[in-house]
């Protein structure tokens, strides 16, 4: 685990096997709803390569991280939570924003158990090359809706320049800076709520709490709400302007990626789109990162542990690499400098304790009582992660990625039996 990333398609799509077992090693992925769906939309593209479509998703949602990865919440769902006055959307520290959690108490203590999410089980399902008919109809409607998608409407609702045609990408970015902060905060946010796209009945309660919140900056009164009206309108803009190409539907597809910029400390893609866009919308404490560049490290960074003797790596990547190297000549290195705790280093020196320690025992022991002797808490929602005494996630993980085992032998050749205890497999 470590800095929060978020990649698209086009990244994944270039790394083999064992980088991707390396960029699931030393991150912890932010997988977009976007990533899912442009993932299972390719049962429907044509595939020149001889390869089937149910090859080219599988061996993609081979490579997709799964054992330090969080499925992030729907940007819809985010705007209407927030919107509407029932959350507030955190966007500092980058961190994905997960659902399906169920708070228990036990002993005085609470904590929240996130069971496996349904993209997670479809990915592993994939890449068995195994799809429901349901995905297979969603993979053709999203096709054929990339296909209708037509921007030249775009291109001329948005021809009129008040303050000039911008010339560059940054004289669009600050021309929308400064409109959202402009006088008439109320045109603003009912513009803002029709672009993005808001249900009716969104928008009423949200305009509703607007006035009764006393006409505050939209910016203030919906934080993430801004953020995506931002990149809606820097898009259509940049557009108008000629800056972005009309002639390629995917575009829109592409900065639907930026809509869940908040929630990650790093972003990295291959495409052209994204490098020129994506540092415009970025925090201080966030990174663009090229995705050739990253692969390239990556690559270094298998070669570096592949000369590791074979019985180094007989006992799987967890018990030698769970910190990056510490020479910065790394790039995964120097983004853990920047977005780790300034203590990683001299953590990685501490001895690292056996995984069938007695405390690990102990530790499985009290997550199995909070599982199976907990008092579900009624209304989960209302207990934060932050709050809880501890968090469990139970997800399915691939002992082995590429040619790299991931966990020693004592961990592997362990199962539950038929009474729920774990014991040696013989």
């Amino acid at each position: 685990m470590g800095p929060i990333l978020i990649f698209d398609k086009s990244v994944l799509e270039s790394l083999n096997p064992d980088e991707a077992m390396w960029l699931d090693n030393f991150f912890l992925s932010n997988v977009t709803p976007l990533y899912f769906i442009e993932t299972l939309a390719d049962l429907e593209k044509e595939v020149r390569t001889g390869r089937t479509p149910e090859q080219v998703v599988g061996n993609l949602a081979l490579k997709t991280p799964d054992a330090s990865s969080k499925c992030n919440v729907h940007h819809t769902t985010l705007l209407a939570g927030e919107l509407s006055g029932v959350a507030q959307i955190e966007m500092i520290y980058g961190r994905p924003i997960i659902s399906g959690g169920q708070a228990m108490e036990l002993g005085g203590k609470t904590g929240v158990i996130f069971q496996q999410s349904p993209e997670e089980e479809a990915f592993h399902r994939w890449q068995r090359k195994e799809f429901l008919e349901l995905e297979r109809s969603q993979a053709k409607i999203w096709r054929q809706g990339l296909s209708n998608l037509n921007l030249e409407e775009n291109y001329r609702i948005f021809q009129r320049f008040p303050l000039g045609k911008p010339k560059t990408l940054a004289d669009v970015k600050q021309f929308v800076d400064f409109y959202i902060s402009g006088p008439d905060q109320e045109a603003i946010l009912l513009f803002g709520l029709s672009l993005v796209g808001i249900p009716n009945q969104i928008q009423e309660l949200a305009f509703t709490r607007w006035n009764r919140s006393g006409k505050p900056m939209v910016r203030e009164f919906a934080p993430y709400f801004t953020h995506v009206f931002s990149v809606d309108l820097f898009f259509n803009l940049a557009l108008a302007a000629d800056l972005i190409g009309r002639g390629r539907p995917s575009h829109k597809i592409d900065l639907a990626y930026l809509y869940y910029l908040p929630f990650c400390m790093v972003f990295t893609s291959n495409d052209k789109l994204h490098a020129g866009i994506v540092p415009f919308f970025l925090r201080d404490n966030q990174t663009f990162v090229s995705g050739f560049e990253l692969k390239a490290d990556l690559a270094r960074l298998d070669a570096h542990y592949d000369a590791l003797p074979p019985e180094v790596k007989e006992r799987g990547v967890i018990t030698f690499a769970l910190y990056p190297p510490t020479d910065d000549a790394y790039l995964v290195t120097r983004l853990w400098d920047r977005h780790m705790s300034p203590t990683w280093r001299e953590d990685q020196a501490e001895p690292r304790p056996r995984p069938d320690r007695k405390v690990n025992s102990d530790i499985i022991e009290q997550m199995r009582r909070f599982k199976e002797e907990g008092t579900p808490v009624p209304d989960s929602s209302r207990l934060s992660s932050d709050e809880a005494d501890h968090i469990t996630i139970e997800r399915t993980v691939l002992v082995q990625k590429g040619k790299w085992k991931r966990f020693p032998p004592e961990v592997v050749n362990r199962r539950k039996n038929e009474k729920g205890e774990r014991e040696d497999i013989r």
